[in-house]
C-alpha cells in the first residue's frame, strides 16, 4: 500500500486572551505575558490540514482538495474567522484556554467526522512565524 499525504491550507484572523480567573493579575502576566492583555490580542492564523490515504486509481487524488477546503471552511474557518476565540466559537469550551495547542485538538474533533471516509493525519495551526502546534489524533 502506498500512502500519500494531501495538505490544504486555509487562513483566518481571530482574537483571544490567555487568562486564569483564579490567579492574580500578576501571576497571569507572569505566565502568559502579553497574551494576558485584558483587551485581547489577535493573530493571523494559518491552518494546515493533512489527510492520508492511497491515491484513487482513476483521479489520482487522496481526496479532492476543493472538497477538503469546503469542509475546513464550513466546519472551522468560517466559525473562527474574525471571532473572539474565548467568547464566540461554539466548539471552544469557555473553561478552556484558547491556546494554539488546544485549538489543534478541537479543530481535529470538528473535522474528523466530516472528513470520512478519508483519514485525517495532522492538524497544524500556525499562530505566528515563530509558534505553531500540530495534532495527530493521539
Amino acid at each position: 500500500m502506498a500512502l500519500a499525504y494531501l495538505t490544504r491550507v486555509e487562513r483566518f484572523n481571530a482574537a483571544h486572551k490567555l487568562w486564569v480567573h483564579d490567579w492574580s493579575d500578576e501571576k497571569n502576566f507572569e505566565v502568559f505575558g502579553k497574551c494576558a492583555n485584558k483587551n485581547w490580542h489577535g493573530h493571523n492564523y494559518t491552518l494546515l490540514v493533512t489527510v492520508k490515504g492511497e491515491p484513487d486509481p482513476i483521479t489520482g487524488f487522496v481526496m479532492d482538495a476543493k472538497k477538503l477546503s469546503n469542509i475546513m471552511r464550513e466546519k472551522v474557518t468560517e466559525k473562527l474567522d474574525h471571532s473572539n476565540l474565548n467568547l464566540d466559537v461554539d466548539f471552544i469550551p469557555k473553561y478552556l484556554q484558547a491556546t494554539t495547542e488546544n485549538l489543534t485538538i478541537l479543530i481535529w474533533k470538528e473535522l474528523e467526522q466530516s472528513i470520512r471516509p478519508y483519514r485525517l493525519h495532522c492538524v497544524k495551526l500556525v499562530e505566528t512565524e515563530n509558534i505553531y502546534a500540530e495534532y495527530y489524533g493521539e
